[in-house]
Formats: structure tokens, C-alpha cells, sequence
């Protein structure tokens, strides 16, 4: 065994060290060249794509807020024809796993989505983005109802025969019901937690902040949330998860590890230090090498013994 090994198995995927870039905070994986390189993660997560081309919600749709941020992009991307035109290619050259994460406002469209990614050789996964609302069905996000994440995660496992990721919402009562729900749908991965519902109103102008009115909150302050939430689960579901929320530096990393994580997802770090993702990778193995420990896999749900 190689002495401070960061390799790690997740299903199908079989990465370098735990550490992902979070959908939305790495754009398509080349954006931040010329801050590190790629090919030093364990894997990156795409930007969200849909059916059709968006342009997101209105202006202004970031908040700085004291222990985080509230963003309210609205799933900005080129739609689901133009990313396999332009995008795919120079994903192609990139020498890290990618996962492509597939926001749909309909069960057609996740499937529409997963179909279309299901021969794209440099894709090694799919992220399903069960945050989103279900429009045909009045609105509500699909991430609230377990048998809607069993549905979505059940079509696209029909279409879609590689390694399949479900991102779960925070904003429920029973996360645990969420996750089994993915599992028995199909769900190979579990990651979690997507952003929490929130808010800022400017005093001044005696208004919110968002032009969307609510946006989701990341950062550190959603990080005591996100372990409970990635602990939880460990204990009742036996596939891998990816855990996220208010990772900001190892150690971050490592205590969602030790809660059970067998990868980590780096997110508004990033939008502080465009490196960030890297750096946690070298803070990881210092900590394996203090503690004399060889195999990352040691420490994964230890926090449970």
C-alpha cells in the first residue's frame, strides 16, 4: 500500500483523491486555467446544464452575506445542443474525470438530458439535479418528494447506463427518505447538500437584495446542516456519497470524510480563491501524513465508530 494514498472509489469512478469541484463554481472546467491545474482533482462537476439555451434570472443575482453567499443564478447555461457542440470538445482534452450535473423542469427533460450525454465518451457521470421545480406539476421542487426523485432517478436509469449521481436539496424535513428514494430509483451516488433556501433585504432600500427575491445559501454557514445531513445518511443507505457545504479548507474536507463522505464537493471556496479545490487536496494529505495514516479510505465514517 503507498504510503499517504488519496485514491478513492465512488461506484464506477474511480478518482485520484477526494476532492470535486461543486456544480456552478467551476464553470466547464477550463475557465480556471491559469489559477491551477485540473488534472490535480479527483474529478470536476460541470456547471448545470438543461433542455434549452438560458440566460438565468435578473440582476443582481449574488449576495455577499456574513458567513457565506446567497446566489440566485437561475441555471445560466448554453442549453443541452450548443454544450455538445462547443463545450464537449474541450472537455474531451481536460485529464480529469467530469461529471456533467442535468437540471430539468419536467421528467422529459432529465430524460432528454441523460439520453443525450448517454454516448459522450469524456462524460464519466451524470449529477441529477433534483433541486429544481417541477413546472408541469405546479412548482414544487422535485428534491421535496421522495417519490418524484424515485421517478426522475427511475427514467433516467432507463436511458442513461453510466455512473449516476443524485444531488439532494437540504430543504426537507427527512433527508434520509430523499436518499433512499434516489437509491431505489437507480441513484449509483448520493451527493449532498445542494443550497438552502434563503434571503437578504437591503435596509436602504427597504427591499431584497436578490432580483429573484430568495436564492440559495452556501458557505460556512451551511457546513453544520450539510455534516449532519452527509452522517445521516451513511448510516441508513450503503452507496457512495459525495459530501458538500461550506468546504472551505482540509480540514472542512475531512471532517465530512470521517462523517462518512467518500469525496468532497468544493464550492463557494472557490469563488474566494480560485485554487482553493487544489490547496484542500495538499491539506488532505498533511493530514494523512501527521497522523501516519496510508489509505484515505481509513478515515471514511470513523466519526460513526
Amino acid at each position: 500500500m503507498n504510503k499517504n494514498n488519496l485514491k478513492t472509489k465512488l461506484a464506477n469512478l474511480k478518482l485520484k483523491n477526494p476532492v470535486i469541484t461543486a456544480s456552478g463554481t467551476f464553470g466547464f472546467g477550463t475557465e480556471l486555467d491559469e489559477y491551477l491545474s485540473v488534472k490535480d482533482l479527483g474529478a470536476i462537476t460541470l456547471k448545470g446544464i438543461t433542455v434549452d439555451k438560458s440566460e438565468g434570472n435578473a440582476l443582481p443575482r449574488i449576495a455577499e452575506t456574513p458567513a457565506g453567499v446567497l446566489n440566485s443564478i437561475g441555471l445560466e447555461n448554453p442549453g443541452i445542443d450548443n454544450f455538445k457542440q462547443e463545450v464537449i470538445p474541450e472537455i474531451a482534452t481536460l485529464e480529469v474525470p467530469a461529471i456533467a450535473n442535468i437540471s430539468g423542469y419536467s421528467v422529459k427533460d432529465f430524460v432528454q438530458l441523460a439520453e443525450s450525454l448517454e454516448d459522450e465518451d469524456c462524460i464519466d457521470a451524470i449529477e441529477v439535479n433534483v433541486s429544481c421545480p417541477n413546472i408541469k406539476d405546479g412548482g414544487m421542487a422535485f428534491g421535496t418528494d421522495p417519490e418524484m426523485i424515485y421517478r426522475v432517478t427511475r427514467e433516467v436509469a432507463k436511458v442513461y447506463s453510466g455512473t449516476i449521481i443524485v444531488k439532494l436539496s437540504p430543504n426537507v424535513t427527512d433527508i434520509v427518505k430523499m436518499a433512499e428514494a434516489a437509491v431505489e430509483g437507480g441513484a449509483d451516488i448520493i451527493s449532498l447538500i445542494n443550497t438552502l433556501l434563503g434571503m437578504a433585504i437591503d435596509i436602504d432600500k427597504k427591499e431584497p437584495v436578490l432580483a429573484n427575491t430568495f436564492g440559495g445559501l452556501s458557505g460556512p454557514a451551511v457546513k453544520p446542516v450539510a455534516l449532519r445531513m452527509v452522517y445521516q445518511i451513511y448510516e441508513a443507505i450503503d452507496v457512495p456519497i459525495i459530501g458538500m457545504g461550506g468546504i472551505m479548507n482540509g480540514k472542512d474536507a475531512i471532517e465530512f470524510l470521517l462523517a462518512g463522505a467518500s469525496a468532497v464537493g468544493v464550492g463557494t471556496a472557490t469563488l474566494r480563491d480560485p485554487a482553493a479545490s487544489v490547496t484542500i487536496v495538499s491539506q488532505i494529505k498533511e493530514y494523512l501524513e501527521e497522523n501516519n495514516i496510508e489509505n484515505i479510505s481509513e478515515i471514511i465514517g470513523e466519526a460513526h465508530k
